[in-house]
């Protein structure tokens, strides 16, 4: 489990410190040096708005049942839909359709799942 979580972090925080070292000139003798500040800098940022923000934790769970279905499961299929149109056998349509329900489903139950546990630690 921990290799997944930092894997996920690494490749959602490099391109954010890829962008932040063209600002650097590459013939720069201190390239590396400043790179390894900037990734640094990234990861204490981000530590410490984990651990500034009351419900980490919940909050990422919403963020994540919000996003993570559109990014994985609605959109290819609904851009699979689009981009083929009318090629598309009557199985495919039924495929991506059910592919979207399914993803519709799981975000809104992930989503009132993480709400619910939020607005319990707050007012419970």
């Amino acid at each position: 489990m921990f290799f997944l979580i930092s894997t996920t972090y690494a490749l959602s925080l490099s391109p954010v410190a890829m962008c932040l070292e063209e600002l650097i000139p590459p013939n720069n003798p201190n390239f590396n040096i400043y790179s390894k500040l900037i990734r640094t800098a990234l990861v204490i940022s981000t530590l410490l708005v984990g651990l500034s923000v009351p419900f980490f934790g919940l909050v990422m769970s919403l963020t994540g049942s919000l996003l993570t279905m559109f990014v994985s499961l609605i959109l290819p299929a609904a851009c699979f839909l689009s981009i083929r149109g009318r090629r598309t056998s009557r199985y495919q349509v039924v495929l991506c359709v059910t592919i979207i329900v399914v993803g519709l489903a799981s975000c809104c139950f992930g989503s009132y799942s993480a709400l619910s546990e939020i607005i319990e630690k707050l007012f419970g």
